[in-house]
């Protein structure tokens, strides 16, 4: 397949390839290439990704996705319904999410001039697709049915420099379903071997502005641009006055460190140490040795904390629901200092419970799991523990046995 490497158009295909156990030659790729004659005849277009077959030549990123998808047994559909279903997400991608894509990346990317007014509009088309996703995925674990299909791997890759480049965690933090579903998705080996780690945006990205190209439209308008330049220098005193009394304040505030400081790190100090907990509670019996520890040393500087997922499960198989809560707790990296959990699932078939015990350092919930997304998917309780119930199955859910309410007792993961 010619395609760029880097280029999401190309990645849905060699992702879907992997899904259904094709093997993908990807030779070394020069944009020039696309200008030969040899390419054109191939693909008129001019345009990478092109897939050659024995048959011949495919080119569309879509196109080839759809024929390598029919190769394998289900991923583009068990019925001809869920063919349409997947058929009307991968429209949905090519219609609704490319063109902001477009209009918003590629300025910064320097592929075509940066035009603020695009941008803006782009941002905004952006939101509107955003919802309509997290309003599909609110019941569900993937776009259609209960397994991984086409639609979901044309969709998360069309997105992939959108989450990688603009949407920080200001902007996506109102779409929770549509965040949960995509990392749930790029977190699959089958994503990764393609795509890698890929790291949220942290602070958007900004396409640098084209003063050359406001040269050529309005060139009377030279003045402007160059009174830019005598604005900035204006600026430079004021950030010494500013810097008077310590020059190394303006340093500290561009490299933002005294933000990575958590609140928690200047509460008491606790007779209970997190990683002491850990250490006892993995290597001694949960019963015998590391409750009556935990009893033993816990005081006003952590709290215990229930939570239950707010949401009917609708995965019929449970390894989807395993992968779900997998996801959630690879996503708590900043809070592995702060906090411990054991997250259990109830029942062996559909309908499952998750519901799971937390310690958190301090008496509230930390910024640290409040900036995961999964958080919001789930309501919390803070333990009582003047309550022997509440104490009793907080036991319960440390130790992976009891009557947890009538309810059969599947299987749990440790947040550590």
């Amino acid at each position: 397949m010619i395609t760029c490497p880097e280029c999401y158009k190309g990645q849905k295909a060699l992702v879907t390839a992997k899904y259904v156990g094709v093997e993908v030659n990807v030779p070394a790729f020069e944009c020039a290439t696309c200008k030969t004659p040899e390419f054109l005849a191939k693909c008129p277009t001019g345009k990478a990704p092109v897939l050659e077959t024995q048959e011949g030549p495919i080119f569309g990123g879509n196109a080839i996705c759809r024929y390598i998808a029919r190769l394998g047994t289900n991923l583009y559909g068990r019925s001809p319904y869920e063919t349409a279903l997947i058929d009307q997400w991968l429209e949905f991608a090519s219609a609704e999410i490319e063109m902001p894509l477009a209009a918003w990346v590629l300025p910064i990317l320097g592929f075509i001039p940066n035009n603020p007014t695009a941008t803006s509009k782009a941002k905004a088309d952006t939101r509107v697709f955003l919802k309509i996703l997290n309003g599909h995925l609110m019941t569900r674990t993937f776009m259609v049915g209960e397994r991984i299909t086409l639609a979901d791997i044309v969709l998360a890759c069309t997105l992939l420099p959108l989450y990688k480049m603009v949407l920080d965690r200001g902007f996506r933090r109102e779409f929770v379903h549509t965040n949960r579903w995509f990392q749930t998705c790029i977190n699959q080996p089958n994503f990764k071997a393609v795509v890698g780690e890929v790291v949220l945006c942290e602070k958007m990205q900004v396409a640098p502005e084209a003063p050359a190209a406001e040269v050529a439209e309005k060139p009377k308008a030279e003045p402007k641009p160059k009174a830019e330049p005598a604005e900035k220098p204006a600026q430079k005193p004021k950030k010494k006055k500013a810097d008077d009394d310590d020059d190394d304040d303006g340093e500290e505030a561009t490299f933002e460190e005294p933000k990575k400081k958590s609140p928690l790190d200047d509460l008491p100090p606790s007779k209970m140490d997190m990683d002491t907990w850990k250490r006892v509670y993995s290597n001694e019996d949960t019963r015998s040795v590391a409750l009556p520890w935990l009893w033993e040393h816990l005081d006003e500087g952590y709290s215990l904390w229930f939570c239950k997922y707010k949401y009917e499960i609708e995965a019929e198989q449970l390894f989807v629901v395993c992968n779900g809560i997998g996801g959630f707790i690879q996503r708590l990296d900043k809070l592995r200092k702060y906090g411990f959990g054991s997250m259990c699932i109830f029942n062996d078939q559909k309908p499952f419970e998750i519901e799971g015990a937390w310690i958190f350092r301090g008496q509230e919930i930390p910024a640290e799991m409040k900036e995961c997304d999964d958080c919001e998917l789930y309501d919390w309780k803070k333990v009582d523990l003047t309550v022997p119930e509440q104490k009793e199955l907080f036991c319960d859910f440390l130790a992976w046995d009891g009557n947890f309410g009538g309810r059969k007792f599947n299987q749990a993961k440790n947040f550590k």
